[in-house]
């Protein structure tokens, strides 16, 4: 666990990201414009040049007729009496152009000197932006060159400014595989992202750019959780294989392989000194593994259900785990043995953090709950808080009070610890939640889920947020939809008082 203990002013947000996404869709209505406007032409020039074959046909039927011509003129002046009724109706109808789809099937590619060129063949043109990507980039270039001063409405210099503000956070990392875990480098710039094929991915992060460094393949069955030693040096898995791997980062080497580790699928892996970590099954079994040993050198089996979370403070005296039969596990690391076991919960136990300087273990459930148990009294909660109101399965301390919780409804939510309060929505996703993690500075947190995506939120703005206090009034429905600094989404209220404020200094 890595609090956030380093932060300094707040001097962005990213609500330019929601911006782009408009712009792109516009651009692309354009482009479809283009593209009708562009078959249209082809199609016009296309009758043109039947009507002048036509034409040229007829000159040389009647150079060659010139004996019939009287003839000719008669058949000419009596069109309509030779055609039939049916088609007499269809010569009065107006022309109808092709739709562009069906003009699409008989464009072929235009290739110009330089070997660039314009195909509109389903895939739609190609004036060398090939995706969204390249089109955003465009699009900003573009916007980049524009000039507030220069713009009269309001809105717009509004919408240019939020556009040119840098960014403050790393772009999106996209995969082709199901996300299953990430994890930061406890010193550098890198990212893990675990996948269900067995592979890991090493990720160097910066506000411009993400740079993919290895691809590790670890294991022969999906990567359930990665985590890095404290030097940063080894990378730990763990898998629905029942395997454990050590792998060293720079070579990708195997250090230590445990085979069979477990009996069944291993959920849960936690690293709790340089040489000690735990991991956590699908049957309940935990085990304590030194990377000095060739075997587990503990091993304890209380619970019949799945292991959710593995946790331990920087003392690391307990280590505490989470079930999904409703039970919170306590078990004495240096005792070997179980420390005390909670009631069960009519719900599943799903995430923990420690907050207020080791005096408060908070939970999270299936249900949305929020369980306080004070310290050393970990077989019944003191203070429950039900103001999240969805499934939650992943809990990220970010400062001492503050923590961010996501699960089933793809929204990062902030939350105060001790009083309870929510502060409002860090970050959205369009699918489930799987993982979260923080940076080794405490200003990012990584998110991924359902959609094979990771998504990276700059925090750091939490360390202006004051102490709340108990009995304090607060306007619970509006705290809870509220949208923080990170979020791709603005509030209306925020952008309106930035306008009405600039009137006045006016």
């Amino acid at each position: 666990m890595r609090l956030h203990q380093n932060f300094k002013n707040p001097d962005d947000r990213s609500d330019s990201e929601f911006i782009d996404d408009e712009l792109v869709e516009e651009v692309e209505e354009m482009e479809n414009d283009e593209d009708l406007l562009d078959n249209e032409a082809r199609y016009m020039q296309a009758s043109d040049s039947e009507d002048d074959v036509d034409n040229r046909d007829a000159d040389f039927q009647l150079d060659d007729d010139t004996e019939d011509s009287s003839e000719f003129d008669e058949m000419g002046e009596n069109t309509d009496e030779t055609l039939s009724n049916d088609e007499r109706d269809n010569a009065n109808k107006p022309l109808v152009r092709p739709k562009p789809s069906t003009l699409n099937k008989n464009v072929q590619t235009e290739t110009s000197d330089d070997g660039g060129g314009t195909e509109s063949c389903g895939g739609g043109r190609k004036d060398g932006i090939d995706n969204v990507a390249d089109i955003t980039k465009s699009i900003k270039s573009s916007v980049f060159e524009l000039k507030e001063e220069d713009e009269d409405d309001e809105t717009v210099r509004a919408i240019i400014a939020a556009i040119k503000k840098p960014r403050s956070s790393p772009p999106e990392i996209k995969l082709e595989d199901f996300v299953t875990d990430i994890c930061f480098h406890p010193e550098r710039d890198i990212i893990a992202v675990a996948t269900i094929s067995g592979d890991v991915c090493l990720y160097e992060y910066s506000n411009q750019k993400n740079t993919l460094l290895h691809n590790i393949e670890v294991h022969a069955k999906a990567c359930r959780d990665v985590q890095f030693t404290e030097d940063g040096c080894y990378l730990l898995t763990c898998s629905k294989d029942k395997s454990i791997m050590v792998t060293d980062v720079e070579t990708e080497k195997l250090k230590k392989f445990y085979e069979n580790a477990h009996e069944d699928a291993i959920n849960k892996l936690h690293v709790i000194d340089a040489n000690v970590f735990a991991t956590g099954d699908d049957a309940g079994t935990i085990k304590l593994w030194d990377l000095r040993m060739k075997n587990e050198i503990f091993g304890l089996k209380e619970v019949e259900d799945y292991i959710t979370q593995l946790l331990t403070n920087d003392v690391g005296k307990l280590l505490f785990a989470t079930s999904g039969g409703g039970y919170l596990s306590t078990i004495n690391i240096a005792a070997r043995k179980l420390y005390v076991q909670s009631e069960p919960y009519e719900e599943e136990l799903t995430c923990m953090g420690i907050y207020r300087g080791d005096s408060k273990l908070v939970v999270g459930s299936s249900k949305g709950n929020l369980y306080t148990f004070n310290w050393g009294q970990f077989g019944y909660h003191s203070d429950k808080f039900p103001g999240v109101k969805a499934s939650m399965s992943e809990m990220i301390p970010i400062t001492d009070r503050i923590a961010c919780v996501a699960g089933e409804e793809g929204i990062i939510r902030a939350v105060h610890v001790a009083p309870f309060r929510n502060l409002g929505i860090v970050g959205q996703h369009t699918m489930p939640i799987e993982s979260l993690d923080i940076s080794n500075n405490g200003e990012l947190i990584a998110s991924s889920s359902h959609h094979n995506d990771v998504r990276f939120w700059n925090v750091k703005y939490f360390e202006d947020f004051g102490d709340i206090k108990y009995n304090e009034k607060h306007n619970a429905y509006k705290e809870k939809h509220h949208n923080l600094p990170s979020s791709k989404f603005t509030n209306a209220s925020d952008f309106f008082s930035d306008l009405a404020k600039e009137n006045t200094e006016e």
